[in-house]
Order: structure tokens, then C-alpha cells, then sequence
């Protein structure tokens, strides 16, 4: 995959070393090379690399980290690494990179932002895209702020809907078409790609924007050069946005299955990208690996409540079905969880996994296509160029999707987070 690198973070030096239990070695002078690198870059040699596109892993891989950015990629003594280098030996260690979350509601002071974002870097999440549920001025200034040891955090800002009587009034609420244009407009003077809009009735307790309604704001957001993602529940109201000209979807159809029609409107538009958003799956869990950011009380009463429950296997049932047939249709699939819990995307991956993806395909939805899916060109991939965000895991994903929570250690920018520290906090 070729894309247009912008790499937007420089000078940093991984630290905190120490506590991911790696070898580190200074490499001696005298490299096949005779281009000596900086005092900042390191060779990570000895893991398996899974890049992230999909493709079979790099056995026994290598790269170099220098300013916070991959240079060099490839097997591991077919680098031509520059003398000088530090390295760090990851044999029998697995390398991805960082997830990237495309649908989040985080909140709304400067102090809880940085604790969520922190607890989103602790699971491996370099990147979350908050979709719709942001008015306050804190979620401009900290858009792209690279707060150290924490996520990258994207707004919408505000989304638009229905008017919705005894609920907080955040989203833009609208009964008129000139409504729909003037909140679409708003958004674009605050620069903002998405527009987030709801088309649900919230199991009728709300009137749901009208077809003239979302279609003024997806025309008027096409005129500003932004993207639609809608919330939807239903089949006819996804049929009705695929007509109208929506750009992704932030959850999947929830009602029913997907019909003929349905099938034949997305591969009318087949650039239109589902976050499928998976419900519980209703299956007991263990839950245990969830022990170094929840209290003990907390994670005790989410055990309590990780039990089999056959009414929720039943809705997971529609949309696993659903997801496979878009999937099989070759609908774009990017990975996406609502809420705020930091851990959700391990859920999430595991849920796509039983729905019928495989974990190649699910790991490329968390990063490159869902980088791709946020137009963000230095994330998503370990690749030359682009920006060092990735995990360590202790084992391979490739074979347990849920190996993904086995996390040794994660790198933002390059720096190695402090997940000690957020254990403790």
C-alpha cells in the first residue's frame, strides 16, 4: 500500500524500558553500514511483525525507531541497520499496530480527557475518534495535542438529531431543513471531517430525522468537503441514508437481517464504511485481564455480570450474520466500539472474530482501514515513514484474537508507555 506520509511527530526517545523486561544492547561500532544514526534510534529485532494490511506477518522481524517514527523494516539480518543503534531484542514477542477507535464518547474537562486517553494507551489504543457528544471548547484544543503517554484524540464535535425532550441538548437538534444546514455549517467552521447524525427512535422515544432531513445535512456537509456516519438501527433507515448518499455507518443494522436490496444498495456505494459496533455477545467471560486499570469492587460486579444470557445472543446473532454478509460483499469495515471504556476494543475484535472475520481481517479493521476510514495517513500501519505507534504482545494474536490483551508493552510517537503508572492511578 502506497500512500503520502506526513509524519507530525518528532524528537521523541522511547523510555521506560526497564519495566517491559527487554534485552537492550548498544550495537558496537563497525555496523555493515557506515552511516552512524542518531542518539535516539533503536532496533526492535526478534518479533513477530504483523503490519497491519492483512498480509502473512514478517517472521522474525526488525525495525528501527528514530524521532518517533519506523525508518527501516524488514527480517531480521536483512536490515541494514546504522552503527550506533540501541537494540532491543523482542524474540518470541508478536508486534502490531497501535489500534485506532473509531467511534467514542469521552468527557467533556480537560482532566478527564487526559485520564481516559491514558487508560485508552494502557490497552494499546493510539488514536480515538470521539463521534458527536462534544460542545465543550476542551475538545478542539486537545484535537491532535499530543498529550505524553496518552491517546491521539479526534472530535466531530457536535452531532446532529431529532429533537429528543428530557435529554442533554449537546447534539444539534433540528425540525427544519435551513436547521440542518446552519449546524452543518457550524461544524465546518470549526474544521471538523465527520458529521455525526442519529436516525433511530431510541425504541420510540423520539420522532427520527426525516429523509429530508438527513439528506439537507448530507448535502450540505458533501459541500463542505465533509463525511456523514450515521446511527442507525433499522434496515429501512439504512437503505433510505445508502439512497441518500451517506458516508459510514456507526453501527450495523440491528433489526433485522439485511435483505437483497440492502446487499445490492451498498455495493451501489461501495466506498461507504460500516463500524459494526457489535452488541455483547451474552456468553460467559473471564474477565481477570481487567485487573490492572478496574478496582477490584468494579471489576467484581462485571465478572458477576459476564454470564450466559440467551436474549442478548440472539441480537449478536442478527448483526454477526449481517457483518459477515457486508463483509462477504466487500463492505470497508472499521473497528469501532461507542462508549468510553478504554478496554472495549479487545471486546470488540474478539466479537468480530466469532461473528466469522478472521483475525487478520479484524486487525487490519482496528488499524490500517480504520486509519484509512479517518483519513489519517502516518498511523495505522507499521510502515517506513509513519508514525512509531505499536504494541508488544506475548503472544500471537494471528492465532487467538484475544492474544491481543497479552500486552508486554505499548509505543506512541515512539515512547514506551508507562502502563505501571496508570495501574496505579
Amino acid at each position: 500500500m502506497s500512500r503520502v506520509l506526513t509524519p507530525l511527530r518528532v524528537g521523541r526517545t522511547p523510555v521506560v524500558l526497564s519495566m517491559l523486561g527487554l534485552s537492550i544492547v548498544t550495537a558496537c561500532a563497525g555496523s555493515d553500514s557506515s552511516e552512524t544514526a542518531g542518539t535516539n534510534a533503536i532496533l526492535y529485532e526478534g518479533a513477530r511483525l504483523i503490519v497491519g494490511d492483512g498480509s502473512a506477518p514478517v517472521e522474525n522481524g526488525a525495525f528501527v525507531v528514530e524521532n518517533g517514527h519506523f525508518t527501516l523494516i524488514g527480517a531480521s539480518g536483512a536490515v541494514d541497520v546504522p552503527s550506533g543503534v540501541t537494540r532491543i531484542d523482542l524474540t518470541g514477542k508478536t508486534v502490531m499496530p497501535a489500534i485506532i477507535n473509531t467511534h467514542v464518547h469521552l468527557g467533556s474537562t480537560r482532566e478527564q480527557l487526559i485520564d481516559q486517553l491514558q487508560d485508552y494507551a494502557y490497552y494499546g489504543v493510539g488514536t480515538v475518534q470521539s463521534l458527536g457528544h462534544d460542545s465543550a471548547a476542551i475538545a478542539f484544543q486537545m484535537r491532535d495535542e499530543q498529550v505524553p503517554g496518552a491517546a491521539r484524540y479526534l472530535t466531530a464535535g457536535r452531532g446532529i438529531t431529532s429533537p429528543e425532550p428530557g435529554r442533554s441538548t449537546v447534539p444539534y437538534w433540528i425540525s427544519t431543513e435551513e436547521q440542518a444546514r446552519t449546524a452543518v455549517q457550524e461544524l465546518a467552521a470549526r474544521q471538523v471531517s465527520l458529521v455525526k447524525i442519529w436516525v433511530d427512535d431510541r425504541n420510540g422515544q423520539y420522532e427520527k430525522l426525516t429523509p429530508a432531513l438527513y439528506g439537507a445535512v448530507i448535502d450540505e456537509a458533501h459541500q463542505h468537503g465533509q463525511r456523514v456516519v450515521a446511527h442507525i438501527f433499522a434496515l429501512d433507515d439504512a437503505k433510505g441514508l445508502l439512497s441518500a448518499g451517506i458516508d459510514a455507518f456507526a453501527h450495523s443494522i440491528r433489526d433485522t437481517d439485511i435483505d437483497d436490496e440492502g446487499l445490492a444498495l451498498f455495493r451501489e456505494h461501495p466506498d461507504v464504511v460500516l463500524i459494526p459496533n457489535l452488541p455483547d455477545r451474552g456468553v460467559a467471560a473471564d474477565l481477570s485481564w481487567l485487573s490492572g486499570t478496574v478496582p477490584a469492587a468494579d471489576l467484581e460486579e462485571l465478572q458477576a455480570n459476564a454470564i450466559d444470557r440467551p436474549e442478548a445472543q440472539q441480537r449478536f446473532a442478527i448483526q454477526a450474520r449481517n457483518l459477515v454478509r457486508l463483509d462477504e460483499a466487500g463492505v470497508p469495515i472499521a473497528m469501532g466500539t461507542d462508549g468510553s471504556a478504554p478496554w472495549a476494543a479487545h471486546l470488540e475484535m474478539e466479537d468480530m472474530v466469532a461473528a466469522g472475520m478472521s483475525p487478520a481481517q479484524v486487525i487490519a479493521a482496528a488499524t490500517r482501514d480504520a486509519a484509512e476510514f479517518l483519513h489519517l495517513d502516518d498511523v495505522g500501519a507499521i510502515e517506513t515513514g509513519m508514525a512509531a505507534d505499536f504494541i508488544v504482545l506475548d503472544a500471537n494474536p494471528l492465532d487467538d484474537i484475544a492474544n491481543t490483551r497479552r500486552i508486554s508493552g505499548v509505543y506512541l510517537r515512539g515512547t514506551a508507555i508507562d502502563r505501571a503508572a496508570t495501574t496505579a492511578r
